[in-house]
């Protein structure tokens, strides 16, 4: 029975996470740190056009799932400084001998 919470708990975590935008949010964080003026660019590269309110909701669902992280800041032109996001967890799965869920 913990076995099948465990694999719900995961299908739950996995569902959003291949759903865009926050598939092509972490295939962009997987060349490297972005900044989120970039993220957004090339979001709209990929024809995923949204408001920058939408974006900032997806990095942090991202960020509470412990899938992204901030790393810093980025001061340029005397305006808000800009986020940098970076990947934290390249694999999410399930140990099928424990049933635990694990991000590496």
């Amino acid at each position: 029975m913990e076995d099948m919470r465990n694999l719900k708990s995961l299908m739950m975590m996995l569902k959003p996470l291949m759903a865009e935008p926050r598939q092509s949010i972490i295939k962009i964080l997987s060349k490297g740190v972005k900044g989120t003026n970039e993220l957004y660019r090339a979001l709209q590269e990929r024809g995923l056009n949204m408001p920058r309110s939408t974006l900032y909701y997806h990095l942090s669902a991202l960020e509470d799932m412990g899938i992204i992280e901030m790393t810093g800041y980025r001061e340029e032109g005397g305006g808000a400084p800009e986020k940098l996001w970076k990947l934290k967890v390249r694999k999410v799965g399930i140990d099928l001998i424990t049933g635990e869920i694990f991000k590496e």
